[in-house]
């Protein structure tokens, strides 16, 4: 039986980020297992206790102390209004790697050109507590009702505005709406409770996952290249060749030669191989990587 002392609950969100959030801990080295019906996802680490849970609800139950820790977007702890510790920012999201954004949308011919047009107005929208804390800061009153879904449909027949969460706009677009101006930026962040936070064994396994975890987003997009060279042509190796710190050059056993290992982005590498053979390298390797700390 696991010792309870040593026994982290973590929060994976249920629904649109639980694929992308799996992935990205598989490539921090935490393997989840999740069945076809299950709530409750196993690891390769037994210190972890899992479950999934809507990310809107993560944030909650983290602050009231059910859950240690969580992966779960910032908009949904500042929805939530509870106090959280925040180990991580996680910059990766459920279609693209940009942030997901919480915008005022309306019809494409709707008078309501700024949000100052939306005093006495209806607003449908699931984040509430994110619209009332905007309109408040404005000193803008107006009704705020929550939408279950389909938010975009409740315009103009229903409802005066909408605020709705987007990545790449396509949906507003496609429904002939229009953005009025943008209240929430959000990435998905590593919370922990005040509690967890404060207990020593679970803090300093929380800063190791959180690490991991970024190590893991450190390496999206690149690669590692390493390559036999003539030492002759060496400045010009290193003149053309782009990589985040200066190559590793070591020395061969065969006079006149290095091998040279550097990580670079992997959308330069189908010019840079070509590249690199006309320069005279030999033996090149590209290989993937998993994890880059700093």
């Amino acid at each position: 039986m696991p010792d309870p002392a040593r026994t982290l609950k973590v929060a994976i969100p249920k629904g649109s980020l639980q694929e992308p959030t799996i992935e990205l801990l598989a490539k921090a080295g935490y393997e989840i297992y999740v069945s076809s019906r299950g709530l409750r996802p196993s690891s390769n680490d037994p210190e972890l206790d899992l479950y999934l849970i809507r990310a809107q609800e993560i944030g909650r139950y983290l602050g009231q102390g059910f859950i240690d820790c969580g992966i779960t977007g910032y908009d949904w702890a500042y929805e939530n209004g509870v106090d959280l510790v925040d180990f991580a920012e996680l910059p990766y999201s459920r279609a693209t790697t940009r942030p997901t954004k919480w915008v005022l949308v309306v019809p494409q011919d709707s008078p309501i050109e700024k949000p100052e047009d939306l005093e006495g107005k209806r607003i449908a929208t699931e984040g509430v507590g994110i619209t009332e804390r905007y309109l408040k800061e404005r000193g803008i009153t107006a009704e705020v009702e929550f939408s279950w879904g389909a938010t975009e449909v409740k315009v103009p027949d229903l409802v005066d505005a909408i605020v709705d969460v987007t990545e790449t706009g396509d949906s507003i677009r496609a429904n002939r709406l229009r953005i009025v101006d943008t209240l929430l930026t959000s990435y998905p962040h590593f919370y922990s409770s005040v509690a967890a936070a404060a207990d020593p064994w679970k803090k300093e396994k929380m800063d190791r996952i959180a690490m991991l975890l970024k190590a893991a987003l450190n390496a999206r997009g690149k690669v590692g290249l390493k390559m036999n060279f003539p030492s002759a042509r060496l400045p010009e190796l290193i003149e053309k060749l782009p990589s985040l710190r200066r190559p590793t050059i070591s020395q061969l056993s065969e006079e006149g030669w290095v091998a040279v290992e550097t990580v670079i982005d992997e959308i330069v590498v189908r010019d840079m191989i070509p590249e690199l053979k006309r320069l005279g390298a030999e033996g090149i390797i590209e290989y993937p990587l998993n994890k880059i700390v700093p």
